[in-house]
Formats: structure tokens, C-alpha cells, sequence
């Protein structure tokens, strides 16, 4: 905010109570404390009468607060033989401007009041106009940091290169371009309402960011619309926008007697409708929230009609199943209905119709089955049945308690334990096999001691370039493990985008930690070479010193 500089009078000595009263408005204007303002004038009074008597001199002044009387003096240190004249005095010189004064004492020899020339005044109001700045961006930072996620209303005050600049009262915020809802009209002097996103200190001043667009300005909406989001009866447990188009929240009653879609959305919907219009028409489904994730995105998925919902925890995704003519308006415009219900249930849902759903679990059967009658030599009904019961690996087959597998019906703990072996050699020969690829792709033989790392993970880094320690040193933990972002849809294209792909290891489910443990694992070697190169580097110097 611009700031006026205050006035300084042409003689500090002649007018005692206009220096008070300038100190006085300036507090009240900047809303400072009194104090602040006062050493700013004595500073500045302090810096102009070192121009007058010179600045090697250690000069101070003294503003009184109440009376404005001003004291001026010079601080000498007493010592036997001087060699700064302008700060320092032999024991004569100092007791005749201080009686019994000693060596090692500082004494005051007091000045005469200056007065304020033209030039004198201009840098005296500079220092001032800087410290009041200063006092004034330290008290907006402090009001405003313990306001984050409160709603603000200010007044539009300048738009620049698309970012809304909005007069807050005491301070300015701004709404940059991605924080504003899509096509909405902002003209100055509009009255706006915002959230306070973020206080930042910075050099320029506090600066406060403010969002239109982020969920939790939808969340303190309705909490300012509905009394019992208000008194804690209601809680909003999650929400997710597409700012200016759609958006969901997911909300839950603590009091069994109240609905809480029914109580958001108000009379003839007029709670609702209060945030519809604030947020320039975005449409908002309003959903009951529950612990039961399935019955969540089944909620969330609405208005499309689920047959059915399949979680795996450890991906963090969820296969939901849709009749054929639920397909479109399940996934919705663009993809907006089921994107909103990924962000509200925080997994990545993928959509399948009914015959999507039934050939992929057949195609998975045939391949399951298929793969057990090779790898474990067994007929194709033994194979079926170990599919129908669930085993999807030869891990499976391989590391699970014998007594699981005998309590198939029709198996024994004999067959179970033939099973296993036969598992366990085939786990080898695929161990093996992946070994020979490997080698034959240049992966060398250091990088299989490497924590966490299988073979056939090997065989995938050398597909991808990566054959030696300090191939797989110089990688980024994401670049070796992280997830696929891409957001599934129905037999869409797979994406060429890299963070879409995810890391070269992310089919193998491997998490952060493992990465990094990989990563520095590979890294060892690069402080045993400086550590075994820095006494040769020693005995180098002490040969040619020699």
C-alpha cells in the first residue's frame, strides 16, 4: 500500500507539540503503536545531526513521548591516550564535561537542538517514512498469518496481467489468474469474497494470497449458509471442484435426528442456491459420507447407477462396474464425474462396464489358469480350481501356510506341499531366466546386491538404459518408483506423458522409502572413492613437497 510520508517540521527545537502530533496521527493512520513512530523521529533526528556535527561522532537523541522535548548528546569513551578524537577524550578533557569521571567511563557531552534545513528535513522524513513502512508490513503480517483459510471480503481494487489485486482494509491481497473461478467477470470496485490461502513475508511486504477456487472457500460457503455446519452438528468430511463448472462434497450428521444433505441444501433449496451464486452457477452435489469406502463412491459416483465397487488398498484404486448405459454418465463430461469422485474418495478410480467388467475377469482367469498348468505342470482343472480359490502368483502358491492349500476341497496337505515345491522351482527357473536377459542386456552383476532389487526388476533397468551403479545413482526416487498418475478411463489411449508413466520400477509397487534405500545403496560407492582418494591425494602432496 502506497504510504504518505508524514511532515516534518523546519525546526525540531521550535515546535514540541507538532512533532507529538504528527506522531500521534501517524500511529492512528498506520495503525502502530505510538512508540514505533517516536524512534523513527529520533533516528531520523539522530542521522541529521550527525550531518551537522559530523558523522564520526557517536550521536544520540532522545524524544520525549509525552512532553516532546528533545535531548541531544555526544557518548565519549575516557581514555589514557586517545586515537579516535571523535569518540574517545583523555581523562582531563572528560572531567571538565563530567566530574569524576575515569578512565574506562562513557560520558555524554550534550548539544545544542539543530535546526532542519531543506535538505536535512527531506532525509529526515525518508528514514522516517521507511520505519513507519516497515512497522506497518510487520503488523500486516502478524494480523493476517493467523487467518489462513478464513473467508475475506474486500474490494476490487486493480486487475494486472489477469491476477486480481483486492483492498482488504489494512492490506492488499491478490487472487492469481489460476485461483479465480473460469470466467468470471471482475470489474474494480466489485465487493468480493475470498479465502485467504497464504501469508508470505517478503521483501516487497506481506504478501496475502487469496483463492475463489480452492474446495475449502465451497467448505466455509456453506459453513457461513448452514448453522449446523456452523455449530458442529454437520461436518463437511470431504469436498473436490472443478471450479466454475461442478462440484461434490461429501457431508456427515453428527445428531441421527438431522439429514444432512436435506439440511445443505435449505428450504426450496435456498441454502445451496446462496452458493451456487457466489460461485458464478457452479452445480454442487451434495452427498452423505461414509466409512464405508465402497459405499462412498457409490455415493460419489452419483447421479450414474454402480453394480458394483472393487478396492485394492494397497494401490490406492477402486474398479467400480457400471451397466452399459451408465457408462457416459458415470464417467461424465470430459471425464468430470468421475475425476471429482477420485479427488473427493483420494483414489484413482477406474470405470468398467458390465462387459468390460466379464471379459477382463475371464481374461484374467485364462491367464491365471494357463500360467499355473505351465509353471506347476498340473492338469487345467487343478489350475481353474486354484484360480477359482483366489491365487493369482506363483508366489502365492509358494509362500502361503500348506494348510491353506489343503483346505480346498479336494486337496490334501501332500498335494499342497507338491504344489508348493513345484511353485518354488518355478519361481527359480524364472529367477534364473531373468538372471541370463539381464546379463545379456549389460546390467552388471554389482547392481544385484542392491537392496529390494529382484532380477526381473533388473531385466526392466536394463530395458530402460539403466546397467551400472552410477546409471541407477544418478536417478530421482520418482524417476525409479513412483506411481502412475494417469487417471483411467474406458479403453483410452495409454498417455506418452512422463509423469503419466510413472517411475521405470512402478509396476512393481515398490514405495518412496525403498527407492531411496535402492538409490543411496547405489550412491555408497561414490564416498568410498573420495574417502580412498582424498590420503592418496595426501601422499601425493607430501611426494611433491618432497
Amino acid at each position: 500500500m502506497a504510504t504518505a510520508a508524514p511532515a516534518i517540521p523546519a525546526a525540531v527545537s521550535a515546535n514540541k507539540a507538532e512533532l507529538i502530533a504528527i506522531a500521534d496521527a501517524v500511529a492512528r493512520e498506520k495503525l502502530i503503536d505510538k512508540a514505533i513512530v517516536i524512534d523513527a523521529m529520533e533516528d531520523a533526528i539522530q542521522r541529521a545531526a550527525r550531518a551537522r556535527y559530523g558523522a564520526e561522532n557517536d550521536i544520540r537523541a532522545k524524544l520525549d513521548g509525552e512532553t516532546g522535548d528533545l535531548r541531544l548528546w555526544r557518548v565519549l569513551e575516557v581514555v589514557e591516550e586517545p586515537e579516535d578524537h571523535f569518540k574517545q577524550v583523555d581523562l582531563k578533557g572528560a572531567q571538565k564535561l563530567q566530574q569524576g569521571a575515569s578512565i574506562g567511563d562513557f560520558i555524554v557531552d550534550p548539544l545544542p537542538p539543530i535546526e532542519f534545513g531543506r535538505i536535512a528535513a527531506q532525509a529526515a522524513k525518508q528514514v522516517i517514512f521507511q520505519k513507519v513502512r516497515d512497522a506497518e508490513r510487520e503488523r500486516q503480517f502478524e494480523e493476517f498469518k493467523d487467518r489462513v483459510s478464513e473467508v475475506i471480503t474486500g474490494v476490487v481494487k486493480r486487475v494486472e496481467f489477469g491476477h486480481v489485486v483486492v483492498d482488504l482494509g489494512r492490506a492488499e491481497g491478490v487472487i492469481r489468474r489460476d485461483q479465480q473461478i473460469p470466467r468470471e467477470m471482475v470489474r474494480v470496485g466489485d465487493r468480493i469474497r475470498s479465502l485467504i490461502l497464504r501469508v508470505a513475508r517478503e521483501v516487497r511486504g506481506p504478501q496475502i494470497f487469496l483463492s475463489r477456487a480452492h474446495p475449502d472457500f465451497m467448505k466455509k460457503l456453506f459453513a457461513q449458509e448452514v448453522p449446523e455446519i456452523y455449530d458442529g452438528i454437520i461436518e463437511i468430511k470431504a469436498a473436490a471442484r472443478d471450479p466454475g463448472s461442478r462440484a461434490k462434497i461429501g457431508v456427515i450428521s453428527h445428531d441421527s435426528s438431522i439429514d444432512p444433505v436435506g439440511a445443505c441444501v435449505g428450504m426450496k433449496g435456498s441454502r445451496v442456491q446462496a452458493v451456487v451464486q457466489e460461485l458464478q452457477g457452479e452445480k454442487i452435489d451434495i452427498i452423505p459420507w461414509s466409512e464405508d469406502l465402497a459405499t462412498f463412491v457409490v455415493n460419489g459416483l452419483q447421479p450414474a447407477t454402480v453394480s458394483r465397487v472393487l478396492i485394492d488398498e494397497e494401490e490406492s484404486r477402486i474398479e467400480v462396474v457400471v451397466p452399459d448405459d451408465q457408462l457416459s454418465l458415470a464417467i461424465g463430461r470430459r471425464g468430470q464425474n468421475v475425476r471429482l469422485a477420485s479427488q473427493l474418495t483420494g483414489s484413482q478410480i477406474d470405470i468398467l462396464t458390465e462387459a468390460d467388467a466379464s471379459e477382463k475377469r475371464q481374461r484374467e482367469f485364462t491367464e491365471r489358469t494357463e500360467m499355473f498348468q505351465s509353471e506347476l505342470d498340473v492338469d487345467e482343472t487343478l489350475s481353474q480350481l486354484l484360480v477359482a480359490e483366489g491365487f493369482t502368483s506363483l508366489e502365492e502358491v509358494a509362500y502361503v501356510p500348506v494348510e491353506e492349500i489343503a483346505s480346498i476341497e479336494g486337496l490334501d496337505e501332500d498335494i499342497g506341499a507338491e504344489l508348493q515345491s513345484r511353485a518354488a522351482e518355478g519361481l527359480e527357473r524364472r529367477e534364473a531366466a531373468a538372471r541370463e536377459q539381464r546379463r545379456a542386456l549389460g546390467v552388471e552383476d554389482a547392481l544385484a546386491e542392491m537392496p529390494h532389487l529382484t532380477e526381473q526388476m533388473l531385466v526392466t533397468l536394463g530395458k530402460a538404459g539403466i546397467r551400472t551403479l552410477d546409471d541407477l545413482a544418478d536417478l530421482a526416487t520418482d524417476e525409479l518408483v513412483q506411481k502412475k498418475r494417469q487417471e483411467q478411463r474406458r479403453q483410452r489411449e495409454p498417455s506418452n506423458r512422463p509423469e503419466d508413466k510413472g517411475g521405470i520400477l512402478a509396476e512393481y509397487g515398490l514405495t518412496d522409502e525403498q527407492g531411496n534405500e535402492i538409490i543411496m545403496a547405489a550412491r555408497a560407492h561414490w564416498f568410498e572413492d573420495e574417502e580412498t582418494a582424498a590420503p592418496a591425494q595426501e601422499d601425493a602432496v607430501a611426494e611433491s613437497e618432497q
